[in-house]
């Protein structure tokens, strides 16, 4: 792999754009200043909404629409405290009108007494249980995700799981009762292989002393960093004296970086050609890579603390998992974290890995590289069941074992890369349709829950619709029943109520059980 020059514009050409609602591009400058119009007038928002006299609003995102109207994305606090699950979006048409409200609960917050009856250091002892680490940060917080409203500590436990990945465990336990209530993972987890992209350009920036940074001054000011076995910082920044990065070989320790620097580079221009989005978060900030964490470690992740993507080197230190579908994935879930914040467990869990599977696939069929040509597959190019097979499959989910093809109410009890499945399946039948084909050379044969035909409308539709939904219908609770609800709402933005577009939408859920 020997990898030559400097690309500032899109890696290749850029799926069709639909008509309709779509979101405007905004400029960091312009998406700052609507942030702080939307701040500004927040308690009038809160008074217009209802919420009562001890609830405040504060903006986390604000989208508007060709058509004037406005989706503004929130958290609320409750007397100064945090409500985790209380999250709402406001749709607001461009004469002012309020359209409607969606809201991660429909639940009144309130509760008696801000005064709790169990002290934080048991709440964090509790936490810590179980966990082998010692390390733990608690607060005071209103948990709004259950059935009722509950004063409540989030502890966040750090430390590692057990296949050496970072940890950041949020345990939530009643402030009444000192019983946990709900716990999740933050730190996202993926996995893909590298060596894959063949020759490809990038984006360097000419040092001061001479030489070439591994610097993308063209997306953001991406940096991509060399941790060499370390498991914390950033380690140091690749560096090159020619411009000239990598070989292909997995003992060039550059070879890794190009592949993760190309993978990120790509899906900073698959969000802005697809969906006119400036950066992860919308704001043209860049993340950064980091390569080479750990000692043979088979896995890679995204942690939004440090707003970064992080890659091990696999087997034996020699399949570094820096594929563009990875990367992709990656970076999504930094996108899902910007936008939905959909939480890591349970169905809101499985829809969230399932949105980084989805823009991990586009992003591959985006590239259009020989090398790796696009495919519905997960984790195609690395062995990592030994006998070949992919990691995941979208047509038919089932085929590894473990995840879900259809919804029933146990697929909110399977892992997240499992439940994950009736999503993935979802938007492979709503991309292509069901039953027997051939795309880019991978056979297909996608079943339905109830043996009916569903016609695809093709990815770059597809693709519209789900990130329409992810930015401005789903919240921090999404199940699969509100993705159903949020997808459909925005074909119809999208497309029109009734259009062939809206109706494959309600198909393709029809045939994976969620009705």
């Amino acid at each position: 792999m020997v990898v030559l020059a400097l690309q500032n514009g899109a890696a290749t050409a850029a799926p069709a754009h639909s008509s309709g609602a779509s979101a405007l591009p905004l400029t960091a400058s312009a998406r700052a200043a609507a942030l702080r119009s939307a701040q500004e007038a927040a308690g009038s928002t809160a008074r217009e909404l209802g919420l009562g006299t001890r609830e405040k609003l504060v903006v986390q995102d604000v989208v508007k629409d060709a058509n004037g109207t406005v989706h503004t994305r929130y958290q609320r606090t409750y007397a100064g405290l945090p409500v985790l699950g209380g999250d709402l979006v406001t749709h607001v048409a461009k004469n002012g009108t309020l359209k409607g409200v969606t809201k991660a609960t429909k639940a009144r917050i309130s509760v008696a007494s801000t005064d709790a009856s169990v002290s934080a250091a048991s709440a964090r002892k509790t936490a810590l249980a179980g966990t082998g680490s010692s390390r733990a940060t608690t607060r005071k917080v209103i948990w709004a995700a259950g059935a009722k409203p509950v004063l409540a500590y989030e502890s966040v436990v750090k430390g590692l799981q057990d296949d050496g990945t970072p940890s950041e465990l949020h345990v939530i336990t009643d402030a009444a009762t000192g019983k946990k209530i709900f716990d999740y993972q933050a730190v996202d987890t993926g996995t893909g292989t590298g060596m894959y992209s063949g020759s490809v350009t990038l984006g360097t920036t000419a040092s001061a002393s001479g030489g070439y940074d591994l610097v993308d001054g063209g997306r953001g000011g991406h940096k991509t960093y060399d941790l060499n076995g370390g498991t914390s910082g950033t380690g140091a920044l690749f560096h090159d004296a020619d411009d000239t990065w990598g070989d292909g070989t997995a003992a060039n320790r550059q070879t890794a970086a190009v592949d993760a620097a190309y993978g990120a580079a790509v899906t900073w221009d698959f969000y802005k050609s697809a969906f006119n989005r400036n950066g992860i978060a919308g704001d043209g900030r860049a993340a950064y890579s980091r390569v080479h964490y750990g000692n043979a470690y088979v896995n890679a992740f995204w942690d939004d603390t440090c707003f970064c993507m992080t890659y091990g080197d696999g087997q034996g230190n020699v399949k570094p998992l820096t594929s563009l579908d990875v990367a992709g994935h990656e970076m999504s879930h930094g996108l899902t974290a910007a936008t939905a914040g959909l939480r890591y467990s349970r169905e809101s869990g499985g829809l969230n890995e399932a949105t980084s599977d989805i823009f991990g696939t586009s992003v591959e069929f985006f590239a259009n590289n020989s090398s790796d040509p696009g495919d519905y597959l997960i984790g195609e190019k690395i062995d990592i069941n030994g006998n070949g097979t992919p990691l995941r499959y979208m047509d038919k989910p089932s085929k590894d074992g473990k995840s879900a093809d259809y919804w029933s109410r146990n697929v909110g009890r399977l892992d997240v890369h499992y439940s994950s499945g009736v999503a993935n399946h979802f938007f492979y039948l709503l991309s292509e349709g069901s039953g027997a084909k051939t795309v880019n050379g991978v056979s297909y044969n996608s079943p339905t829950y109830d043996g009916s035909t569903v016609t695809g409308i093709g990815r770059a539709k597809a693709d519209q619709i789900w990130y329409r939904a992810l930015s401005t219908y789903f919240t921090s609770s999404t199940d699969y029943a509100g993705a159903r609800t949020g997808t459909l709402k925005a074909a119809s933005d999208l497309y029109g109520a009734g259009s062939a577009e809206y109706n494959a939408v309600a198909a393709a859920w029809k045939a994976v059980n969620v009705n």
